[in-house]
Order: C-alpha cells, then structure tokens, then sequence
C-alpha cells in the first residue's frame, strides 16, 4: 500500500485523495467491484430465467425477480467496505494514516465517500444489465403483456424507484460496514456482525410469530431496505418502500456515528 503523505494541515480534499489512492491500489478491491457487478447480473439472469408466470398468473414482482442478485452481492459490499478500513489495522497502517492525518472523523467521512462512490458506480452497472436481462428473459416465461406484465423499463415509474433504490441500498450497505468495522476494528467480527444483520434477522423474522414478524420486517435492516424493489402489492407491505430504504439509512448512519465516536475516544 503506498505511503500517505504528510497532511496535518490538509483539506477534506487532501484526504479523499490520500483514501482514493490507497484504496483503489489494493489489490482486492477491483476484484470485488467486478464480483459485486457478476453477482448482481448473473444471480438476477439466472432467477429470471427460473421464474414462470403461467396464464392463470403467478403474483410475483418481475423488478424483484430481475434484482434478486442484490441479495448476494451486498455480502460482497460489506466485505470491501469492512476491509477499507480493519486491514489497516491489521497491518498496523492506520498509525500512519492518523499521522498523516490527525483529523480521524475527517479520514472516516473520506473513505466512507470514497467506498461509496465506487460502490454507486460498480452497482449501477450490475443493476442496469440486471434490468436489462430480466427485460430479456421474463417474456419468454410468462411475463408478458397478456398476462398484465409490461416489458421491465426504466422508463417506468416503479421499475425506476427499484433500480435506483437497489444502488441506494448497496452503498447504504457499504456505509453500515465501514462503520461497523471502525467501531470493532476486527475484520472477521465486523463482517460476521454485518452478514448476521443482513442473513440471520431475516431468517428469524420468517420463524417469529405475525406480530414479531412484522416488526422484524419493519426494522431489520436488509427487510426494510430491500422493500425499495417492490412494485406490485405494496399494500401488502410492512413497511413503504421509501420508509423502508430511511430504516436501512438509518442503521447505516448510526454505526458510522458509533464508529466515528470511538474512532476519537480510543488509541489507534
């Protein structure tokens, strides 16, 4: 990893290029953007061309259906956000970096800005050619205009709001990462918190009663998060897909509050 240069006076700007640099020069983090991309593209083809909607109907949600691969890549999420700042410690470089740059808040705002911008950037690439095969392949499984589905466009309202709350959901993914990892600092125990909030709380929420169930699908954050994708039966819901995707921001913003604050309480 390169070495930060001196910026105890510096700007945020400063900063965000000093975390630009050593990020992008880490030899996984290319490797990760392109898994989250394959994941989403491939996992999302893949349950399109599984689905069927026979005549009779089937109630499914053809945008849900065409994102499905945000449920695998955002495991992918967490893991390069975790690690943009735990294998610092672990390699004892973050000394230097709050030597270089004292102003630890300001180095945990410029990485949080920088793993979410390439995250934005990589997820809106898998969310396009996700749409874009489930506008492919739906058709020929039943998802046709005869059977009340019209072909998946962005052009459309709903279909929108789900691709762009999808890239919305990842960097808030992202954001709850890096700050779960600043305040743990240990890359297995930050990723095992993340994935268990995202995979385990679901799964618990299916074996609650009706009333814990919907309370579980209201606050756990990959429940919430994910009700963005929705575009049909949203009264069903247990929470407005707008709401839902405020709870996850809400996770998101309040680890990174934990995280900056302990980031200035303890010793490197």
């Amino acid at each position: 990893m390169n070495r930060v240069p001196d910026m105890t006076g510096g700007s945020m700007t400063e900063e965000l290029h000093a975390e630009w640099t050593k990020l992008r020069t880490v030899p996984g983090t290319i490797w990760l953007l392109l898994a989250t991309i394959a994941l989403t593209i491939v996992v999302g083809a893949a349950a399109a061309a599984a689905a069927t909607c026979p005549a009779t109907g089937c109630g499914q949600d053809p945008a849900k259906i065409s994102l499905t691969g945000i449920d695998l890549s955002q495991a992918v999420v967490a893991i390069l956000a975790v690690l943009a700042i735990s294998s610092e410690y672990s390699t004892g470089m973050i000394h230097i970096t709050f030597t270089a740059m004292p102003r630890r808040t300001a180095v945990l705002a410029a990485k949080a800005a920088v793993v979410t911008g390439l995250v934005l950037v990589a997820e809106a690439i898998g969310v396009l050619g996700s749409v874009l095969a489930g506008r492919l392949i739906l058709p020929g499984h039943g998802f046709t205009v005869a059977h009340g589905y019209a072909l998946l466009s962005l052009g459309d309202g709903p279909v929108l709001r789900a691709a762009a709350g999808s890239v919305l959901y990842l960097a808030l993914i992202a954001l709850l990462a890096l700050g779960t990892a600043t305040a743990v600092r240990d890359s297995a125990v930050a990723i095992g918190i993340v994935l268990g909030l995202l995979y385990i709380v679901p799964i618990i929420a299916r074996l609650a009663s009706p009333h814990w169930q919907r309370l579980l699908q209201q606050i756990g954050p990959m429940n919430a998060g994910l009700t963005i994708q929705a575009t049909t039966g949203l009264r069903s819901l247990a929470i407005s897909p707008w709401a839902g995707l405020g709870v996850l921001a809400a996770w998101a913003f309040g680890a990174l509050l934990i995280g900056g604050l302990l980031l200035k309480l303890r010793d490197a």
